[in-house]
């Protein structure tokens, strides 16, 4: 991602946050595919990195390089959006490489290490053990000290520059990114209380901060690569920070079932969960059919209609529309009711909503914003799509997609025979991963996983080649 055509410093670091976002990317998929291959062969690697680790390197690889993809889309979007270089530029760059180093001392610790004393050296240098935000507690600090950092750079910036409303929401949603973080720092005896605490950083962290920030990269991408108006954009982002950080934090309560709150959360939870997706896919549908109607008046004028200006990334974005209603609404809707939860909670149907979930509502407009970059540096008037760049958005998505679906009946035969036939028992367990629908779940699982890793292989490809199919318009 070379920078030889930025102006901006600003957009300079972005391309570092986003090169090093696509390697730990990269990271996460090969570690998504050694836990897959050992469901299918337990054996593979056994002593070297076991399952539990490859795990754990596969859930984190995948928060950090999105983490690392965040925060390179405001450094990108912040001069466009203000007017202005950013503010404090030398800092931004100090902690990228502190970001960047302590992430590398962790997966280390991880691999080298595994497993500590059990102890509070273990808690504070190797793991703290809490299921996807296992990261020791020095480094948990370290990335709270680069992100407030961070925060003080866009607040800093936001408030010297011009102000747009996609900058106010991401200057709230930002201080909300690193405060509800601290949830998950601290560690109680009672694991009710503690598994309390926990879920507002593995839901409300997730589901509410970071989809108000999606919206407004997408609310961004939208006016840069079509021309879409601001004042719409701009509308449904003030919606979505409304029902999403108040259905966010009441739809979390749809986790609670299972450790001991008052039985209101349930119903509370399962209702606002599902309504999270909404505001951004009424964003899209709304700028689409206004820019669709605004093609079709300059066809009927005899005028060539606005030209999308980077395909790649608006094929992302889109992905993005579908696969977060898909993988947050429709998968997750799945198993919020406490009725049905009863039943899939901790089943493959979680993994399944996992994976479409993340992939549909994050990963997808984060590639998106990382051509949007690549375009910006290369100098490229309007960004085409390859062969590389198609390659790489079907077998993605439909890598994803087909592991959803493995993971989808995978789900049902956890669902029909370890909870409702042999009522949740080790036995129950046992039979229900040893039998046909199960195995062959997971064997498909492991397929669509390397059909995904081969796309990536793809995207990075055309990330690498890109120059080559610019259209520059005079």
């Amino acid at each position: 991602m070379a920078s030889n055509h930025l102006k901006w410093e600003s957009k300079q670091l972005a391309t570092w946050y986003f090169t090093f976002a696509a390697i730990i990317f990269g990271a996460q998929l090969l570690f998504g595919l050694i836990a897959a291959i050992q469901y299918v062969m337990p054996g593979f690697l056994f002593e070297i990195v076991d399952f539990s680790i490859a795990r754990i390197l596969h859930i984190n690889a995948l928060v950090v390089w999105m983490v690392f993809a965040m925060i390179g889309s405001v450094y990108w979007l912040l001069p466009d959006e203000t007017g202005i270089e950013t503010v404090g530029i030398k800092i931004g760059k100090l902690l990228f490489w502190v970001f960047a180093a302590a992430i590398v001392v962790v997966v280390l610790v991880y691999l080298l290490v595994q497993v500590g004393p059990a102890d509070e050296t273990t808690i504070w240098f190797i793991t703290e053990g809490r299921e996807y935000i296992e990261a020791p507690r020095w480094a948990d600090i370290g990335i709270v000290v680069v992100v407030l950092g961070f925060i003080g750079n866009l607040y800093a910036t936001g408030m010297k520059g011009k102000p747009t409303g996609i900058v106010t929401v991401l200057m709230a949603d930002m201080l909300a990114f690193a405060g509800i973080y601290l949830a998950g720092m601290f560690f109680t005896d009672n694991i009710s209380v503690d598994q309390f605490w926990w879920w507002w950083v593995i839901h409300l962290w997730v589901e509410a901060t970071w989809e108000v920030f999606v919206g407004a990269i997408a609310a961004y991408g939208l006016i840069t690569m079509i021309g879409a108006h601001r004042k719409v954009v701009e509308m449904w982002l003030w919606i979505e920070v409304a029902m999403l950080f108040g259905s966010g934090i009441l739809g979390m309560g749809h986790h609670y079932f299972w450790i001991g709150t008052p039985e209101y959360w349930w119903e509370i939870g399962a209702l606002f969960s599902a309504l999270e997706p909404l505001p951004l896919v009424a964003m899209f549908i709304h700028v689409l059919y206004d820019w669709g109607k605004q093609q079709g008046a300059a066809h009927q004028r005899g005028e060539e209609g606005s030209v999308i200006t980077n395909k790649p990334a608006f094929t992302w974005f889109i992905l993005q529309a579908f696969g977060n209603f898909l993988g947050a609404g429709v998968w997750g809707f799945f198993h919020t009711l406490p009725q049905v939860n009863l039943y899939t909670h901790g089943t493959q149907f979680t993994s399944a909503h996992g994976h479409l979930a993340f992939f549909g509502a994050y990963a997808t407009i984060l590639i998106g914003m990382m051509y949007v970059a690549i375009q910006g540096s290369n100098g490229i008037k309007v960004l085409k799509h390859t062969k590389s760049s198609i390659a790489a958005a079907w077998m993605i998505a439909g890598g994803v997609m087909g592991m959803t679906v493995a993971l989808t009946i995978a789900g049902y035969v956890d669902v029909i025979v370890t909870r409702a036939q042999m009522g949740a028992t080790w036995a129950g367990y046992f039979d229900g991963h040893s039998g046909m629908w199960m195995l062959q779940g997971m064997d498909w699982r492991l397929i669509m996983g390397v059909v995904t890793f081969l796309g990536f292989l793809f995207l990075i490809k055309d990330f690498l080649s890109t120059g080559k199919n610019a259209v520059h318009i005079r």
